[in-house]
């Protein structure tokens, strides 16, 4: 099972990381926990985590008009993590370019 699905890089996530040097966020598995986010992070970028904070997000419906009428349809469900690593650690996501 891949629990880290992908880092969250928007405006409001660089914002936070600018304010919290050591914050950063992922999309993961909707079926993982706390405990499974914080082991693969560590795993995967060799760094200490303090704490996770997950956030469960419901699919939005959406509509728009077309040449061929009204397309209704849903956006998928994802769960998002807030990972603080400990002081002085910093997770690098451009570094493999």
């Amino acid at each position: 099972m891949r629990i880290i699905i992908k880092p969250v890089i928007t405006e409001k996530t660089s914002k936070d990381t600018e304010k919290f040097s050591n914050r950063y966020t992922f999309r993961v598995a909707p079926d993982a926990n706390k405990i499974e986010i914080k082991n693969a992070v560590e795993a995967m970028y060799n760094v200490k985590v303090v704490s996770v904070n997950t956030m469960n997000y419901d699919g939005k419906r959406k509509a728009r008009y077309t040449k061929s009428g009204l397309l209704r349809g849903k956006v998928a469900a994802f769960k998002k993590a807030v990972v603080t690593l400990a002081e002085g650690q910093v997770i690098d996501f451009y570094a493999n370019i």
